[in-house]
């Protein structure tokens, strides 16, 4: 069984339902976590792996900072969208040559900036790859949403293409769809895509939240219920493989 699901945990989760980690079955496909930060969520409790993250430029000082430099044997996402906030290529590789580089001397995997999957998106990963050319990434992260399923494949392989050498995190992705069959059968077309395709690492289905992230976000999609609980969508994620409609 492939084991390439990572568990897409919101930040809040820790504050407002950690006890929800209790009934996340880790023993499926589903056996990693990340939160958008450097922290572990505590009620993970050491059950599978963490995958922090340097969110943004701000994350390379102070208390997350810190908390990288301590991580050991670890994959590190390196910037979210960083093409949407306002960080250039040249800031990215400056801080991945000076900064990135030396938590490999820890046993750490460093994956590439996450960008959407759009033509910014593309343009802004296509010059940060060209600049850190020297000491890429080991991995290439990607963010796809929307609603046709032989869309987000084709991104997918289309990025492999681009970047043979790195296998892919697909660090964020769900279906805008807003009614639920619709949701579903892009997860399950492309979850079995994923799964099945050697050169797909790992990935996250957004998101585990009690409440959507934005307007953009389908409520269909949503891996949890305003209370907490889980969606029958992130049952399947946890349970189904290969995946069902």
């Amino acid at each position: 069984m492939a084991q390439k699901r990572c568990l897409l945990w919101d930040y809040t989760n820790t504050n407002n339902c950690p006890g929800q980690m209790d009934q996340v079955n880790f023993n499926g496909p589903m056996h990693s976590v990340s939160n958008w930060n450097a922290w572990t969520p505590p009620e993970l409790k050491g059950r599978a792996p963490f995958r922090p993250m340097i969110h943004d430029a701000g994350k390379l000082s102070g208390t997350d900072w810190a908390i990288i430099q301590a991580t050991r044997n670890s994959i590190i996402h390196f910037f979210n969208e960083p093409e949407r906030n306002g960080i250039s290529t040249q800031q990215a590789a400056d801080a991945w040559n000076s900064q990135l580089l030396p938590l490999r001397n820890q046993g750490n995997k460093l994956v590439s900036p996450s960008c959407a999957g759009d033509d910014a998106g593309h343009t802004w990963i296509a010059d940060f790859m060209s600049k850190v050319a020297a000491n890429p990434p080991d991995f290439l992260g990607i963010h796809y949403y929307g609603a046709d399923g032989n869309a987000a494949i084709q991104e997918i392989q289309n990025m492999h293409a681009l970047y043979p050498n790195q296998p892919i995190i697909v660090s964020e992705i769900a279906s805008t769809a807003q009614d639920l069959p619709s949701v579903v059968g892009f997860t399950v077309q492309v979850a079995n895509f994923m799964d099945s395709t050697d050169y797909v690492f790992e990935y996250g289905f957004f998101g585990c939240m009690e409440h959507l992230a934005d307007n953009f976000v389908s409520p269909a999609a949503q891996l949890m219920n305003p209370d907490g609980s889980f969606t029958d969508l992130m049952l399947k994620l946890m349970w189904d493989q290969p995946m069902h409609t």
